[in-house]
């Protein structure tokens, strides 16, 4: 399971490094560049399911992503 992603804030498309957390879903996240508050696209649990390159680690786990 990867905890380590790289998020694109959508509004300025600046990009983070970021580790997510193994227990939780992020609901909030707020671009360092722009200070855009982002929130979850409709259907996804998390900002990182909506805009990182790798989904949060419950999405993987709930699909038995390694």
């Amino acid at each position: 399971m990867s905890q380590i992603t790289t998020l694109t804030c959508p509004m300025c498309e600046h990009t983070a490094t970021e580790i997510m957390p193994t227990d939780q879903c992020i609901y909030y996240y707020q671009c360092m560049e722009c200070g855009s508050l982002l929130t979850p696209e409709p259907g996804d649990c998390c900002v990182f399911c909506s805009y990182a390159s790798v989904p949060c680690p419950p999405a993987q786990a709930r699909s038995g992503r390694p």
